[in-house]
Order: structure tokens, then sequence, then C-alpha cells
């Protein structure tokens, strides 16, 4: 089995907090994330695929169209949004963390990956240089 990342990247805004909570223990909780006015990340996207090369490319999958199809189905959507604003994904009140984006990514990717050829491995979301999530789906690691 082999896997190909591809990365990409996008800038967007969010605001951790429980609007039940008062400020200060949001601020306790989320710390900077629950800042009142928003504040951002420049996150970076690594989505893994796996499978067998073509004997003839000697791709996994081509990262032209891997890269094409983050794009169309992640990026667009998130690069300069207010992620609790702007994204439906987190209409329902869910927190947009790094953890659930990473889940909600895998959900809006893996159709499109299975029908380029390949399987969907994981989803790794850098928030910051120190700090991601990585989502293998529902069935976990494969």
């Amino acid at each position: 089995m082999h896997y190909l990342t591809r990365r990409e990247t996008f800038n967007a805004a969010h605001k951790l907090a429980v609007s039940e909570w008062p400020d200060d223990k949001n601020r306790e909780i989320f710390g900077k994330c629950a800042n009142r006015n928003w504040h951002g990340h420049n996150y970076d996207l690594r989505v893994t695929v796996s499978g067998t090369p073509d004997p003839i490319t000697g791709f996994v999958l081509d990262a032209k169209k891997l890269s094409q199809l983050i794009n169309r189905e992640i990026v667009d959507h998130l690069d300069h949004a207010n992620l609790n604003m702007d994204i439906d994904w987190f209409a329902d009140g869910k927190q947009p963390t790094t953890e659930n984006l990473t889940s909600q990514i895998f959900q809006r990717l893996e159709a499109g990956v299975t029908a380029l050829g390949a399987t969907l491995h994981r989803v790794r979301l850098y928030e910051t240089e120190n700090i991601y999530a990585d989502y293998y789906g529902p069935a976990g690691i494969k």
C-alpha cells in the first residue's frame, strides 16, 4: 500500500464559546479562541490518500486532480470565511474546532477521492504549527 499526501492552505476566522456560559468560563476553557471579536488562523490542510500505484503512470492518484478536488470541496468554501457565521457545517451549533473541521472535511472529500480511484486515508489539519488534529474516518485508522 502506498500513501500520497497533498497540502493546501486556507485562512479562516472562528470563535469557540458556549452561549450559555459566562465570558470568563468561555475564556477559561477556550482561551484566545473565545475572543468576543473572533480571531483567525492560517490553516494548513494535509489530505492523505492510499492505493496501489498505477502500473503505467506510477501514481496512486494524480496529485493535480486531488488538489482540484480539495480546492473545489473545501478551500473555496472555507478560505477567508467566518466558520461560525458563513459555513453551514456548523449551523447546528457545533464548535468549529480543528477536530470538528477534520471530520467535516473527510466527509466532504471521501466520495470524490473514491471516484478518482483511491481511498481517503487521513485528513490532518494544522491550526498552528504546534497544534493539529488527525481524522481517519468513522472506522478509525485503515
